[in-house]
């Protein structure tokens, strides 16, 4: 009896902990949408009166957070990403019309996926430029030389702020609850860069401090944010009219994949099958980052909560023209692999879901996997690029030996869908 008694209590106080997680995630997601200026759900059960004050570190994601262990040039062999046409700021893509107009109706333009298990040309064609690497270099430029005029909340959890520079642009500063945060953050940016992935936001580096011209107008504010003298923090540019985006259908966790023999691909329009090139893109991507934080937190969520795939993903966002933009990437990489064994079921599954790809990643990841210097190409890459690069600090040997192993399996993945559907 007294046995019984014991499983009884285990079994309730684990439901409980459940529920207090889920509670907590919904709470921190409705948050996070209301400070982005996004619609909160219908149906998803309270007033928006006062909102606590910063329910981010009580959220599952946070309790996982791990004291952090850091220590650590030219960029070459593959090329830096060389994306173009570029609008006048924000988010920027291609601006040609012509090939631009195709997005919407059913597919008539042939076959979205050539050689087995590749998007075809045409339908990469379509594909806007995203961020790119021009526009990024020259926001950097300006981001870390402006004066911040005013910082205030609008980024997410309170450690993050959203910053106003005297030109009146903006940027999302990530202080971060530990400096794991900010270190995932950029170098999951710089991966994006050294894979040909445009949908991050810039990124550049700053160091606080009440005496530099930069940060001296905001001073006041520092200290009331109790942001530690010196510290580095990270900005990303802030784009505007973002709204939420549900995982697609062929992705959930119901349906057989995302993959070559899929006929419903046929029936989708333009617009749906650039979606689905992006998502492709982006999981591969969270893979090698390991980045819990976005669909393989809501796969985990499944336990309890049966419908979190209908509702949007975490930290990704669309532009009007339906365009991905990956956002709050600060569990990739260092976090994300300090955790590694809790979560690399979820990891696998969500990856053994797609066995579509984009050329261009492929043949980044081809040349990664051959070259075997992952590493070394990413710290050059983040030092030719963030002057505070050395204050920050870069991936453990450890660390680095996890990214390259994660890129032989994304080649071996991709070798294995190639023999599944190569002949189709």
């Amino acid at each position: 009896m007294r046995a019984f008694s014991a499983n009884l209590f285990a079994l309730l106080f684990l439901c409980a902990l459940a529920s207090v997680f889920y509670v907590w995630s919904v709470l921190e997601n409705r948050l996070e949408r209301h400070k982005r200026g996004l619609p909160v759900p219908a149906g998803a059960g309270s007033s928006r009166r006062a909102q606590p004050e910063d329910l981010s570190a009580k959220t599952f994601r946070a309790l996982l957070a791990v004291p952090a262990a850091h220590r650590p040039h030219s960029w070459g062999g593959l090329e830096a990403p060389n994306l173009t046409h570029q609008t006048a700021r924000g988010y920027h893509v291609n601006g040609d019309d012509r090939r631009s107009a195709p997005r919407e109706g059913a597919v008539e333009l042939g076959s979205p996926v050539e050689d087995g298990i590749f998007w075809s040309d045409w339908l990469e064609d379509l594909l806007p430029a995203g961020f790119t690497e021009e526009h990024a270099r020259a926001w950097r430029e300006r981001a870390r030389t402006h004066r911040i005029v005013k910082l205030e909340p609008g980024c997410g959890r309170v450690s993050n702020q959203l910053a106003t520079f005297a030109d009146g642009t903006k940027a999302c500063v990530r202080y971060g609850i530990n400096a794991d945060q900010v270190q995932g953050e950029t170098l999951t940016y710089y991966l994006a860069s050294l894979l040909g992935i445009a949908n991050l936001p810039p990124l550049a580096l700053s160091q606080l401090s009440g005496d530099s011209d930069q940060w001296a107008a905001v001073r006041t504010r520092i200290g009331e944010l109790q942001w530690g003298d010196r510290a580095v923090v990270s900005f990303t540019e802030w784009v505007s009219n973002l709204t939420g985006v549900v995982t697609p259908a062929p992705l959930r966790q119901e349906s057989g994949g995302l993959h070559p023999a899929l006929g419903e691909l046929r029936n989708k329009t333009v617009a749906q099958l650039l979606e689905l090139m992006q998502w492709s893109d982006l999981i591969a991507f969270d893979y090698l980052t390991a980045n819990f934080d976005r669909l393989v937190s809501n796969l985990f969520s499944l336990q309890w909560d049966s419908r979190v795939m209908e509702r949007d993903t975490n930290n990704l966002l669309r532009t009007p023209r339906g365009d991905l933009v990956f956002i709050d990437n600060e569990a990739g990489l260092v976090h994300g692999f300090r955790v590694l064994n809790m979560w690399e079921k979820y990891h696998n599954t969500v990856l053994s879901s797609v066995c579509v790809f984009r050329k261009r990643t492929t043949q980044r990841v081809s040349e990664l996997h051959r070259r075997r210097d992952t590493g070394t190409r990413l710290r050059d890459l983040y030092r030719d690029s963030e002057p505070l690069s050395l204050e920050l600090g870069f991936l453990s040997d450890e660390h680095a030996g996890v990214l390259q192993d994660r890129i032989d399996r994304l080649y071996e993945h991709i070798l294995h869908c190639k023999e599944k559907y190569g002949q189709l």
